[in-house]
């Protein structure tokens, strides 16, 4: 789940320029690679291509999903709660997620720099004062928010990681990281190496006001 607030960005993909468009990371987050709007792109091709096969439900599956990035890049798809793991050769594996509630959503582009199984969780004095019930250390484990895995994103707060609240899955809750069913989360950790790009598409329907 999403610790911290740090800065919204988003991308316009009419001008392939990334656009900052409100607040939500509390340190910058450097984009990987350079190229990020070339990146939003691809991937978007990828999407429009992987959107008639969403179902109604989030199960793990293998899917049609046009794009030009490269085998083992993650996209995750906030809109439409779906993140997407490039497997090549038209396919991805597609799996159901959790992702930020309105004020917490984010896009950008990031590499993972860092993997945990059963991570502890030290929720920051900011996010403690806007929910000072929670506490403030709980040991890795089934109990704990971040469930089974977590993978870390660039120098942001950001992870995706597993849950222990299934229901969220396919809902927009979280204060900015991704959450996935501790079953995918480590399926996805598994093929997941540091270095790993990482695809945060913006909101299209943000996009479009801003074109408007």
């Amino acid at each position: 789940m999403a610790i911290q607030i740090s800065a919204l960005r988003t991308a316009s993909l009419l001008t392939g320029v990334v656009l900052s468009i409100g607040a939500a990371m509390a340190s910058p987050a450097p984009a990987y690679p350079g190229n990020a709007a070339v990146l939003f792109e691809e991937a978007m091709v990828g999407r429009a291509g992987a959107d008639a096969q969403v179902a109604s439900d989030s199960q793990r599956q293998v899917v049609a999903y046009p794009t030009r990035l490269a085998a083992g890049t993650i996209v995750i798809d906030t809109a439409n709660t779906r993140l997407y793991y490039v497997l090549g050769d038209g396919k991805a594996i597609r799996y159901g997620i959790g992702v930020g509630r309105e004020g917490f959503t984010w896009s950008g582009a990031q590499a993972v720099t860092r993997k945990a199984e059963w991570p502890d969780w030290t929720p920051p004095q900011e996010m403690i004062e806007r929910q000072p019930y929670l506490p403030r250390w709980m040991a890795g484990g089934e109990s704990n928010p971040l469930g089974a895995r977590a993978i870390y994103l660039g120098n942001t707060v950001y992870r995706i990681h597993g849950t222990n609240m299934p229901a969220t899955i396919g809902q927009k809750v979280s204060s900015g990281c991704i959450r996935m069913l501790n079953a995918d989360v480590i399926d996805l950790y598994a093929r997941v190496d540091i270095g790993t790009k990482i695809v945060v598409l913006p909101n299209t329907n943000i996009v479009a006001a801003i074109a408007r």
